[in-house]
């Protein structure tokens, strides 16, 4: 295959990653190529199983339909979670109100917020809970821990429905770090679990600052539940700077994209 042959996959694969898909006619207009050329070209990225071809164009491989399980959540993108982790911690200042979200992405904030002094912390998150125990017991954290009750997922080690929906609306925190399964600039962002969702968004409406933890996995998933528009997001911190694409939507509507960078 020829330079610009893989350079031209590789926009195809770019473009697949910010949009989730990509259509036959529409890359036939963007490379200026024949359609069989582009039919090729996705027929060898399915054999490198880098998308899955459908009729008219190509979807991302094995887009999942169900959340995993906090476990196998984990282990997935652990260093570009801990930077997410550290650099979002910088956000938190001493005596501010937090919510910390459900997510393997916001559970990295606990062990770089140490020097914040009185912090108080909601979540739904049992690790998170436990962890937040642990520092204090230490010494380590001097804040108030404050655990949103309702029905509870052994899956996925969190709390949601009606009951913490309630609850929550008793509160208004300064910042709020929260943790999707999916992102697209048309769709927004979006979870797995219309609950999680749901509760998701009450805090949002109760912030003062909403801050979005994600890798660029998400980048191009679109799933269930919406939680909100880009544009009603303050920041976002992420392993990677903004998609070229989405930058004038970002200015527009001023919402500040945090790169994290490799600190270490």
């Amino acid at each position: 295959m020829s330079l610009i042959g893989e350079e031209r996959k590789a926009y195809i694969l770019q473009l697949l990653q910010l949009e989730g898909k990509v259509r036959t006619n529409d890359l036939v207009d963007r490379l200026q190529v024949s359609s069989e050329t582009i039919r090729r070209y996705l027929e060898e990225l399915e054999e490198q199983h880098r998308l899955k071809r459908v009729y008219g164009g190509a979807v991302k491989p094995d887009v999942s339909r169900e959340e995993l399980s906090y476990m196998n959540r984990e282990i997935i993108h652990a260093e570009e979670k801990q930077r997410i982790g550290r650099t979002a911690a910088s956000l938190i200042e001493d005596r501010d109100v937090i919510y910390i979200d459900d997510g393997t992405t916001t559970e990295q904030l606990l062990p770089y917020m140490l020097d914040k002094r009185h912090v108080t912390v909601l979540t739904i998150a049992v690790p998170v809970l436990h962890l937040l125990i642990d520092y204090a017991n230490q010494g380590r954290f001097d804040g108030d821990i404050i655990m949103i009750g309702g029905r509870v997922s052994a899956k996925h080690a969190r709390v949601s429905g009606a009951f913490a929906e309630q609850m929550a609306e008793s509160f208004h925190v300064d910042k709020s770090f929260l943790s999707i399964d999916g992102m697209m600039l048309e769709k927004g962002i979006t979870t797995f679990d219309p609950e999680r969702g749901r509760l998701a968004r009450k805090i949002m409406d109760r912030s003062g600052q909403c801050i979005v933890m994600t890798d660029r996995s998400k980048f191009g998933r679109v799933h269930f539940y919406k939680i909100a528009d880009l544009r009603q997001i303050h920041i976002v911190v992420s392993d990677v700077a903004a998609p070229e694409a989405w930058g004038a939507y970002l200015r527009e509507h001023d919402v500040n994209w945090i790169c994290a960078g490799d600190e270490r």
